[in-house]
């Protein structure tokens, strides 16, 4: 009988238990993908004959905004591909009155999805760059970007895009000038984890690459495609379960209990949709289905752009990625301006409605 010495024990491979498994799975498909099969195995149980029901649906509506998905795909992987998304560190520069207005429109324009924006913010951090621009950035960033727009334009009409729009630039406007303000105070010293702290003598990277034929070197290309794919599989999953809530929320949800609570009849829905948008950390892209449906059964345009541009800013990812950089108070004064910010941009926008 042959004995193993505890050092060669030590070498053989671990195998893999059922959690460890399950773990991989979730990295591999997503939280997405994971809560649509839990959902059409939920309404399995409960009702078999309303799954095909509710999975007609859920095609029908990816094969309608799939040329705007492509578009918008397209455009993500241009704008990495080129090199364009580094222009973002030029808004940075110089006044920060100046900087703060810039970084707005940088913000709401830029491609950044919201877990790829955190790494630019922490660099820009890191190397000097005043809270309140960076802060008017982060707040306008998750709100809109090109693919957003396109596939809001699609679902709820270009009017509202481009009113997101500007509320997500008014937001960041918002957000940075109140900043620079308590920034002059005091209050906000020491507001920075240490990943985020700049060092001495750390300064942002001057140069900046950018080649908008990227098709003639091949690197971009590749990158191009590499994007394009990545960017596929994140919206197509998201959509295709915010458009499984959506045919859920139209086939169980009483359209005449939506008009009552979230309608104009109720004097308070805006700050409803504030209060319900922030804890409910819904990703941008899966919202939109989801405030098209609510819509279609009564919340008024308001309503949805308050819901919208709350739990825009404080999406999963958003929110864990500003956490991760800034100490609470700063946190907590972030939370305030998409509570705030969202508030007015409702109130301003059911004014211009009449």
């Amino acid at each position: 009988m042959t004995n193993i010495s505890p050092s060669a024990q030590s070498e053989l491979p671990v195998r893999p238990t059922f959690i460890d498994m399950l773990i991989s799975i979730k990295k591999s498909l997503g939280a997405p993908v994971i809560l649509s099969v839990v959902i059409v195995i939920g309404l399995a149980l409960h009702d078999m004959a309303e799954v095909p029901g509710r999975l007609i649906f859920t095609g029908t509506a990816l094969f309608e905004i799939f040329p705007f998905l492509m578009l918008s795909v397209g455009t993500a992987a241009y704008l990495k591909a080129s090199g364009a998304d580094q222009l973002v560190a030029r808004a940075f520069e110089g006044n920060p009155v100046r900087a703060i207005a810039v970084a707005s429109v940088f913000g709401a324009l830029s491609p950044f999805c919201s877990c790829g924006v955190i790494p630019l913010v922490a660099g820009l951090l890191a190397g000097g760059v005043p809270l309140a621009p960076v802060l008017a950035f982060c707040i306008a960033s998750p709100i809109m970007d090109p693919e957003m727009f396109i596939l809001t334009a699609a679902s709820l009409g270009i009017d509202f895009a481009l009113v997101k729009t500007a509320a997500a630039i008014g937001m960041g406007l918002f957000a940075g000038y109140v900043t620079l303000g308590i920034s002059k105070t005091g209050l906000l010293a020491n507001g920075l984890r240490d990943i985020a702290t700049p060092s001495c003598g750390s300064s942002l990277q001057s140069e900046i690459d950018v080649q908008w034929a990227f098709w003639k070197t091949s690197s971009r290309n590749i990158q191009f495609w590499t994007e394009g794919r990545k960017t596929s599989w994140f919206l197509g999953r998201w959509l295709t379960f915010a458009f499984l809530l959506e045919s859920l929320m139209v086939a169980y949800l009483p359209a005449e209990n939506v008009a009552e609570v979230l309608g104009d009849g109720n004097a308070f829905a805006l700050p409803l949709a504030a209060l319900i948008g922030i804890p409910a950390y819904m990703n941008g892209y899966a919202a939109i289905p989801l405030v098209r449906g609510l819509m279609d059964l009564g919340m008024s345009p308001a309503t949805a752009l308050t819901f919208m541009l709350a739990g825009s800013v404080t999406c999963i990812p958003a929110a864990i990625g500003i956490w991760s950089l800034v100490k609470p108070k700063v946190f907590s004064l972030y939370l305030g301006f998409a509570l705030a910010g969202s508030l007015i941009a409702g109130f301003l926008y059911q004014i211009a409605l009449g």
